[in-house]
């Protein structure tokens, strides 16, 4: 009867280790396959971008619109630029842009402030109708205050005429 109870005990004892032990879990590096058979490919996150995409991305690198003399409509050299800027703040709802609109040291400085203003509102309109969230976006009007070129000639005064898209908030 003591060596009944032994062998009985030792089992349990063996059927409870085999009990508690994990299984294997095989890790498959290979994309998984749909039903139709097409496979897809892992993806962030967040989609297309990450936040510190905002450094090396050369789309999102672009974060100056410059404007002809007397102008606030975007030339459509910077669509693609405003997209992917767009396409970023859809992804991350809580970053934040501030869209500061600068003109050249032509004008009053009240026609320059309200300009100034036009071309942060002009480049705001274009993040909106691609998806960006009004509660993102910040228009601030510096006229012609924050110039980036002294000079009085016409190649300093076209750098001047802009509007700088600057993330407050990355994500």
């Amino acid at each position: 009867m003591n060596t009944f109870f032994r062998v009985a005990l030792c089992g349990a004892l063996v059927l409870s280790i085999a009990a508690c032990s994990k299984k294997a879990v095989k890790h498959d590096d290979q994309p998984a396959n749909n039903d139709n058979g097409a496979t897809t490919q892992p993806t962030k996150p967040h989609g297309k971008y990450s936040p510190g995409d905002l450094n090396t991305d050369s789309c999102l690198l672009q974060r100056v619109v410059y404007f002809d003399y007397d102008k606030a409509e975007i030339a459509s050299d910077f669509r693609a630029a405003i997209a992917c800027h767009a396409e970023y703040l859809r992804e991350f709802p809580g970053a934040r842009v501030t869209l500061e609109g600068n003109t050249d040291e032509r004008g009053t400085r009240e026609y320059n402030l309200g300009l100034g203003e036009r071309r942060g509102n002009a480049v705001n309109s274009a993040l909106s109708s691609a998806g960006a969230s009004s509660s993102q976006l910040n228009v601030v009007s510096y006229g012609e205050e924050r110039a980036t070129c002294k000079e009085h000639a016409e190649s300093c005064w076209h750098k001047n005429r802009r509007v700088e898209i600057v993330y407050s908030s990355k994500q």
